[in-house]
């Protein structure tokens, strides 16, 4: 008789997903470590001069009341103090400095990423960023000995050919003989060029980054449906870098607001309620806050400190908005299509 031995299949292991090891490498974890401190020290910096300006502003605020957003008379010896002439000055210089770099960004980021010739794209790029590390004041000689001379006869040509508009409007007669020239200085205007200077590097610097990162797929497809160079730019990259174009001019804008150096070397301070940026007079926050630091009382000062606080608001707020339509719009994805 023959035994048969007989074996039991092998049990079969579950089909059992393996584990991936997370663990960073030496280098991998030197560098994450040092970017999110980075990161974290920014932020904790950045909180730590809004909390210094909160509390230094409280005094002011609790003093003064709305009337110190509102109010257009700075007269520390009556006690009566009020930033509303400044903030219009502000954001007068700011939109003059945008409507001149808006166009000049564009343009110029368009020309760098879209025509320029290989050896010539590298050189403007580095020109542009050049432009971004040249001292404010700089910008602000330039502006005061340079540039304000013909500013104030562009100005004169406004205000005689579009003076029916009341923002181009100047308290003097246009059409004199010998008109008065020094009513077209130290403006909005002026001020507002040079700091177009400054705008102009940041803005076309995001611009440029974001057409040159379109996806090369949709530029060959606009291509073989017969579209001209032109047609791509206006369908393509338009289009995809409208998050871009939206970011870098808000970032320009806040860079705009905050400018100091080169509003103070070229102005007039004058705390009028007026919107003439042609007009000499005018004043924004932060040249109120290094002209008037110096020789600030310890009222005086608190109230610089308020008047720091609401730029810092508004300039945080600014720049918030612009990295979230940056980081919302379709800029910079599908690059490698």
């Amino acid at each position: 008789m023959t035994t048969v031995l007989r074996t039991e299949p092998a049990e079969i292991d579950a089909d059992v997903p393996r584990p991936l090891a997370t663990d960073l490498s030496g280098s991998d974890r030197v560098f994450t470590v040092t970017t999110r401190s980075i990161a974290a020290t920014v932020l904790v910096i950045t909180g730590g001069i809004g909390l210094f300006l909160a509390a230094s502003a409280v005094p002011t605020l609790q003093r003064y009341g709305l009337g110190f957003l509102t109010g257009t008379r700075w007269e520390p010896e009556s006690d009566v103090l009020g930033i509303g002439s400044v903030l219009l000055g502000t954001f007068t210089v700011a939109l003059v400095a945008l409507v001149v770099a808006f166009p000049l960004s564009l343009l110029g980021a368009l020309y760098i990423a879209e025509y320029a010739p290989p050896r010539l794209r590298g050189f403007l790029t580095s020109l542009i960023d050049l432009m971004a590390a040249v001292p404010s004041i700089v910008y602000g000689l330039w502006g005061f000995f340079l540039l304000q001379p013909h500013a104030g006869a562009v100005a004169h040509w406004l205000h005689q050919h579009l003076g029916f508009l009341p923002f181009f409007r100047v308290g003097t007669d246009p059409d004199a003989a010998v008109y008065d020239a020094s009513k077209y200085t130290a403006s909005a205007f002026v001020a507002g060029l040079a700091v177009a200077m400054m705008v102009i590097p940041m803005a076309c610097a995001v611009m440029r980054q974001v057409f040159s990162q379109t996806p090369p797929g949709e530029r060959e497809a606009a291509f073989a449906l017969g579209a001209t160079h032109w047609g791509v730019i206006r369908t393509v990259v338009l289009p995809f870098g409208r998050g871009g174009i939206i970011g870098g001019t808000m970032l320009g804008l806040g860079r705009a607001l905050g400018e100091t150096i080169a509003v103070l070397l070229i102005i007039s301070p004058a705390f009028d309620l007026k919107f003439r940026p042609l007009e000499i007079g005018t004043n924004t926050v932060s040249a109120l806050i290094a002209g008037r630091f110096g020789e600030a009382s310890d009222r005086q000062l608190a109230a610089l400190l308020a008047a720091g606080f609401v730029l810092f608001v508004i300039t945080l707020i600014i720049n918030t908005l612009a990295a979230i339509v940056v980081s919302r719009s379709r800029s910079g994805q599908g690059a490698d299509a």
